[in-house]
């Protein structure tokens, strides 16, 4: 069986001014994403645990399997990316 994650990280953000005072995800003109929704399985999912808001890069890599313990930041993602 084939996965495909979204993860939209970052788009319940806060309010801002220039969305009229929306979030993103209220912004967003949705159509696509909510047409894969409809013929999807969607869930949510605490890739911590439950009432612990991790920072986005703990999250993505809990949910992609990843052992954060063994985690120690984003700086060495960063400095990869960066071809350092």
């Amino acid at each position: 069986m084939r996965y495909l994650l979204v993860i939209l990280d970052g788009a319940a953000d806060r309010k801002n001014a220039e969305l009229n005072g929306k979030t993103p995800l209220e912004a967003a003109n949705m159509k696509n994403l909510n047409r894969v929704a409809r013929h999807s399985l969607a869930g949510m999912m605490y890739p911590i645990k439950k009432g612990v808001a991790p920072e986005s890069d703990s999250a993505v890599f809990s949910i992609l399997s990843y052992n954060i313990k063994n985690y120690t930041g984003r700086g060495s993602m960063e400095a990869l990316g960066a071809g350092l």
